[in-house]
């Protein structure tokens, strides 16, 4: 112990959490009471949900399949509870893996067609313990700017050189493979398959070859595509025919598998590494039994014959959701031209069917116009989309049926015609993929 003065650091470290550039849009937003997050959800994650004591159609949740409602899938988590209890107390390396864990490994490299499969407690450390590992300082990694947060992270985390690309130019992805030619390291490109804001997917066989031709790995992030996109849903990688030409495919549990937890799919050598290396792997509590199994009792449904069932059903109330919105005048993307390999052309729309706003308040209003109609979506406002990109979210899940859309649209209809009398016009159809 020193008896000297004491004296304070020269700044805060707190200092950042007042008066930051979101503290004075959040004050008013929350006294007028506009804040459209933290809601709470008093129900399971159904086509229609009880959230702050009303009935709102869902059209919120990435829960695309509608399986966390499965009568199996709910069978299969009090099973792992039964048999392996409420938590495994320990990480992966140590005392944490079951045979749970091992079942899911295996059917997820035979569902993704890859030699192995490496099961993360939550999507986030799927992406953050790979990019952070594979990469390192003197590599160089290429990324979509419309990548999830995630994504980022982990780039940042690897300290490897950041090059990214504008959403979807392959002009300017090639432009910074060119650049990465100097860099002197690895280069590895990463890109979502569906991209989770904008629902928009990424133009894979022309990434793959532009990937080939300077010598660069490709990951695609699977998140929104796996167990939506694809015959067997097997993701963009599988619809687009580029499986083989992608090294590392990552996907989730907490969208279509109705659970929590994330995977990379790849090479065996790539996979064992990760076992060994990522800190992320090594050093957090495994996942719950619960969430275990219910991810493989839901991927089992899904690779049953019941799986392309559900595939077309969500697919097919996507295109009705946004035909619908676009015949009320909503801006919405246009169906996407694809041209996969060894396919014929065709067009693609994803359960993300976003409805473009550009002002941040004008988006907060008409979200809090659809919660008091009775109907549910996320929003999403800078720096989450680009600035003036101010959107509507929403989204829909295989166990919506007509009568859940009809009504959701009605809605819109109404809250349209009310909102633009009182605040102005918003943006109209014409957005094209």
């Amino acid at each position: 112990m020193t008896d000297s003065p004491t004296t304070a650091a020269p700044v805060d470290v707190f200092a950042k959490v007042r008066g930051h550039e979101r503290a004075e849009q959040l004050a008013a937003a929350r006294q007028a009471d506009l804040l459209p997050y933290f809601h709470v959800q008093e129900s399971p994650a159904l086509p229609v949900v009880t959230m702050e004591g009303a009935e709102r159609i869902q059209l919120g949740s990435n829960n695309y399949l509608g399986l966390t409602s499965d009568p199996r899938v709910i069978a299969a988590a009090h099973a792992a509870i039964d048999e392996y209890g409420t938590g495994l107390t320990g990480s992966r390396l140590l005392n944490g893996t079951i045979p749970l864990h091992l079942e899911l490994e295996r059917e997820i490299a035979e569902w993704m067609g890859t030699e192995e499969a490496i099961v993360f407690s939550t999507g986030h450390q799927a992406n953050v313990g790979t990019l952070g590992t594979i990469l390192e300082p003197g590599d160089t990694v290429v990324a979509d700017s419309g990548d999830h947060a995630s994504i980022l992270d982990g780039c940042l985390l690897s300290k490897a050189k950041l090059r990214p690309f504008r959403h979807n130019k392959l002009d300017k992805l090639e432009k910074q493979l060119q650049r990465a030619q100097g860099d002197g390291g690895g280069v590895l490109v990463v890109v979502d398959g569906v991209f989770s804001m904008e629902g928009d997917i990424a133009p894979l066989p022309e990434i793959a070859a532009l990937c080939e031709h300077y010598g660069a790995r490709l990951m695609v992030d699977e998140a929104h595509g796996a167990g939506v996109l694809g015959a067997r849903g097997a993701g963009t990688s599988e619809l687009l025919g580029v499986e083989s030409r992608v090294d590392l495919r990552m996907g989730t549990f907490s969208k279509s598998l109705a659970s929590a937890g994330g995977f990379i799919a790849g090479s065996h050598e790539v996979v064992d590494y990760l076992r060994i290396s990522s800190r992320a792997f090594l050093f957090t509590a495994s996942a719950v039994p619960a969430a275990v199994g219910s991810a493989l009792a839901a991927l089992r449904i899904v690779r049953s014959d019941e799986g392309p069932v559900l595939l077309a059903r969500v697919l097919d109330n996507a295109r009705y959701l946004r035909q619908g919105l676009e015949d009320l005048g909503y801006a919405v993307l246009q169906p996407q031209r694809v041209n996969p390999e060894g396919a014929v052309e065709t067009d693609v729309v994803t359960p993300i069917v976003t409805v473009t706003v550009g002002d941040d308040w004008k988006a907060v209003l008409l979200w809090r116009a659809l919660f008091d109609a009775g109907v549910f979506v996320n929003t999403a406002l800078h720096p989450a989309v680009p600035p003036a990109g101010a959107a509507l979210r929403t989204s829909v899940m295989a166990t919506h049926t007509r009568e859940h859309l009809d009504r959701a649209l009605a809605i819109f209809a109404d809250v349209k015609t009310a909102f633009e009398a009182e605040h102005g016009a918003l943006p109209g159809p014409g957005l094209h993929g």
